[in-house]
């Protein structure tokens, strides 16, 4: 089969196009996805790059979760048709539309944290074909979705709707999100709209009409000189929630925004991974800092249900053929596009 294939960390060059890779065979309780759309993340450039440090060497080239396996293919988003079943697998699924679970789960526990990522600890999508757990490949057949706008899905609206899960967001609260126009941005933005949250955004002047049709009330330009003065007074009271994927020194200017009891809900580092911000501002104020690292089974189960419903509009940017991988996350790393990158394998 056709694979991109990343043999070590580096730039683009670190990825190899092979047309006679190995095709997968399912194992027991796998399935075998014909991939007919993957998109592109940040998970993808850093894991590429080793850009995740270690906790003594913040540095240090390494994967997510510290060591990593060479060779790999990347790829967590994942969209395809079930073509091929292993031994122990029950039903029928040959044949359906599948959106993939992306995460690899710690325990069966519903609520389980993922410890590993299809693209990471096991091979991803970014070839013709892919093996995955049964269990992991959710049946999307009847969904009025693309099968370029499902591989929008899984990393982008699923660490969206883990944030907003984890961070407890209700109707009614004001929710600030960061980096508002990208993939997991605007996923924000849509999502917390959704639940009747009075969304306001933070993105780049050119990209703000974008972030309003997709459901925020207010967009602020990140490079103002006044960006903070202007949130402050669009939400007197305070921020009930931020939900931020930039990170850097933004977290420190803005921590006083919220009021008390507020959270901060994180899932990002591109605005820098390695900040400094007064702990006063956290603990006088009983602010809740919270880490969100993709989502759990339940998270993902409840977003397979807004796509099988069209209950949500992924954006797409642009669609590359997969030999032109190396120009898709060129494009992605120069953060010009408005929602996914995405890639068709066939």
């Amino acid at each position: 089969m056709t694979a991109a294939v990343l043999t070590r960390f580096g730039g683009p060059d670190a990825l190899e196009l092979h047309h006679d890779w190995p095709r997968p065979r399912p194992q027991h309780g796998q399935v075998l996805v014909r991939v007919t759309a993957a998109a592109v993340n940040n998970t993808d450039l850093w894991t590429r790059q080793g850009a995740y440090g270690l906790p003594d060497d913040p540095a240090a080239q390494a994967g997510w979760l510290g060591a990593f396996d060479f060779p790999r293919i990347q790829g967590g988003d994942i969209a395809g048709v079930v073509v091929e079943v292993g031994p122990g697998v029950t039903g029928d699924p040959v044949g359906r539309r599948v959106l993939v679970d992306p995460a690899l789960y710690g325990s069966d526990d519903d609520d389980a944290s993922p410890v590993g990522y299809l693209g990471s600890e096991a091979d991803g999508g970014f070839a013709q074909y892919v093996a995955v757990a049964a269990s992991h490949a959710h049946d999307v057949q009847d969904s009025p979705l693309s099968d370029e706008q499902l591989a929008c899905l899984p990393v982008a609206f699923g660490t969206a709707i883990g944030m907003l899960e984890r961070a407890s967001v209700r109707s009614g609260e004001t929710v600030l999100v960061t980096g508002s126009s990208g993939g997991v941005g605007l996923a924000l933005v849509q999502l917390a709209a959704a639940r009747g949250a009075h969304v306001l955004a933070i993105t780049s002047g050119s990209k703000g009409d974008a972030v309003l049709a997709n459901g925020a009330a207010q967009v602020f330009n990140r490079d103002s000189p006044d960006v903070l003065a202007r949130i402050r007074a669009a939400a007197p009271r305070g921020l009930d929630v931020v939900a931020d994927i930039a990170g850097g020194p933004g977290l420190a200017a803005m921590m006083p925004l919220l009021r008390d009891n507020g959270r901060w809900v994180i899932a990002g580092a591109v605005a820098g991974p390695v900040v400094e911000f007064d702990l006063r501002r956290l603990y006088l104020h009983n602010v809740q800092l919270i880490g969100s690292s993709m989502h759990t089974r339940v998270h993902f189960r409840r977003l397979v249900g807004l796509a099988r419903d069209g209950q949500v509009r992924p954006q797409i940017s642009s669609t590359f053929p997969l030999a032109e991988i190396a120009d898709a996350q060129k494009e992605f790393a120069e953060r010009r596009h408005i929602g996914k990158i995405v890639l068709r394998p066939q």
